[in-house]
This record gives structure tokens, sequence and C-alpha cells, in this order.
């Protein structure tokens, strides 16, 4: 039984009336052809023609016995040191490429002369967790070992991510911490897929509405872990929301819609790091559905959104 759902924001609304006109709140397993398709976001020469911005394409070492993997960098021209983003894109697990989603982070290349770092991970189901997890972190190290030639400071380095991004940002800082490196500055959980359970409150109401509903996130989980679902086999890092404690981690930024599956998960990944005794941000946006500043990056609180992650980051980066 679908229990009531906050409202969206009326403007976001007026986007969302239209992107549901092509996509399906709903996305079921005989979609995901078609989620492979032409993306909602910029592509490469989109993002280059809008901005000032450097861009080269590097081949990394993969996780031991897996394939190489395809980096981004981008960065100012002219661009000598700087903080670093390592991001991880938008996508359930399952569709996407290292570009999605990763226009609101070009605006630290543009604010505060950042190096942006987005990794080609492997998607589910071809390669199922932990290939994606593996995949970033093995990325992240190798973009904290070659921090100088990036023109990255590394005690400034940072994981930002957004929806299954923001699940791996979780991840990676989680690894990161287990694993003796590397030291991250901050990271940024954005509207963030962080608990394979996917049996909240928020998931109840954003049942068949919006943008990546309750029965997506099954898809996504689904493909992912696939027969291992809900086992204790699970890592922490798969699933961070089972994380038994989050001390230890560096300053987070959380931040996540009202009106979307993964509200609750998220406020509930902010109170465990509270709880744990660290340091989080979280901020809740009224009204905004999943992936809303993407969608209808000129609204309000898209804009609200943007310009309040930005104030943490620049106060995240110069202490």
């Amino acid at each position: 039984m679908t229990i009531s759902a906050p409202p969206f924001d009326p403007e976001l609304k007026v986007v969302l009336d239209v992107v549901n006109q092509s996509i399906s709140p709903t996305l079921l397993p005989e979609h995901l052809q078609a989620l492979r398709g032409p993306g909602f976001t910029k592509t490469l020469d989109q993002l280059l023609a809008e901005r000032d911005l450097e861009h080269r394409e590097i081949s990394v070492p993969g996780p031991d016995g897996a394939p190489e993997l395809l980096i981004s960098v981008f960065s100012r021209p002219g661009h000598t040191t700087g903080p670093g983003f390592f991001f991880t894109h938008v996508g359930g697990m399952i569709f996407g490429d290292r570009f999605v989603g990763v226009e609101p982070v070009l605006d630290y290349v543009e604010q505060v002369d950042a190096v942006v770092v987005t990794v080609e991970y492997r998607l589910a189901p071809e390669h199922p967790a932990p290939a994606a997890l593996e995949d970033s972190y093995a990325a992240l190290l190798w973009t904290a070992e070659h921090a100088a030639e990036l023109g990255i400071d590394p005690e400034r380095l940072l994981t930002i991510g957004g929806s299954a991004g923001g699940g791996l940002t979780a991840g990676i800082t989680l690894m990161a911490r287990d694993r003796g490196g590397p030291a991250l500055a901050g990271q940024v959980i954005m509207y963030g897929m962080l608990d394979e359970q996917n049996d909240s409150v928020s998931a109840q109401q954003i049942d068949g509405i919006g943008i990546w509903d309750r029965t997506s996130n099954e898809t996504g989980w689904n493909f992912l872990l696939g027969e291992r679902r809900h086992f204790a086999t699970l890592s922490r890092y798969e699933s961070p929301a089972s994380a038994d404690s989050l001390a230890g981690l560096p300053p987070t930024y959380i931040e996540v819609g009202s009106a979307e599956v993964f509200r609750d998960e998220d406020v509930a990944y902010a109170s465990a790091i509270w709880a744990a005794g660290g340091d989080a941000e979280l901020h809740v946006w009224p009204g905004g559905y999943h992936l809303f500043e993407l969608l209808a990056p000129d609204a309000e609180l898209s804009r609200a959104a943007r310009r309040t992650r930005g104030e943490w980051v620049r106060r995240r980066l110069s202490r």
C-alpha cells in the first residue's frame, strides 16, 4: 500500500511532468537497454562547449585481475595546483557513463580552481558488485598517488558522487578509512544510494511517482547484488548503510530531496556519522525529487542546492 508522499516543489513539478512523458518513474529489468541509450544530461562535447575547460583521458590500472580503467580529468587552462574532486557518476549502478551528473561538480573547476577526476567504472549486471566499488577505489588510489602530475594538492582531495555514485562515494570513503588511505579532506554524498534494504518510509512513499521510484531501486540493487541481496555476506562498502560504525570518516556533506526514495537512508547516514562523533552537514531539500538539480538546473531550489553545497566546499577547503 502506497503511503502519501511529500508534495513536489511546484516549480520542479512542471519539469517533472515533462520528463515523465519520456522517462517512467518505474524502471524494470526489461528497460535496461533503453536506459543505456542517450542520457538526460550533457555530453562531453556539450560540457566543453559551454565552459572554458581542459580535458584529458587517461587509462589507469584497474583492480587486480581486472581491465584498465578510463578516467577523465578536467581542469582550468593553465592550472598548476589546487583541490581535487574524485567523482563517481549517476546511473543506479546499471547505466550511464563518467559524464552523467558531473556538470555540477565542474562548477568547482571554475569556482575554486579544482581538478575533477571521473572514472568509467564497470556496470551491473554484467559486472556485479563489488566491481564498480573496486574500480572506483583503484582509480581513487591512482589519483592520490599521481596528485602532483594532475595538479591536485594531496591534502585537499575529496570524494563526491550522486545517486549510485553517492553510494560509491560512501563505499570508497569507507574503504579509504579501512585500507589505510588515501587521506581525504572530505566527502560529498548527493542523493546517495546507500541501503540495499530499500524498505524505508521514503522508499514506500515514492512508489510509481517521481524519478527512480522504489521499484526502480529494486531493479538496480537486484542487478548489482543478485542472489547475495539481503544476506550478511554483503560488505559495508556495497551497502554503506549497514556499516557498524561511521567513526573516522572525513568531514561529510549529504544532501537529498524530501520527495525521493533515498531521503531516509541519507538522513540516517548523517545521523550515524554524528552518533560516531563525526562531522557531517545535512540538507533535505523540500519538494525535491531524485536528480532535481540535473533535470531542472534553473529552478530556484536547484540553484539553492548548488549554492549551499558550494559554500560547504569553500569552507572545507579554506581550513
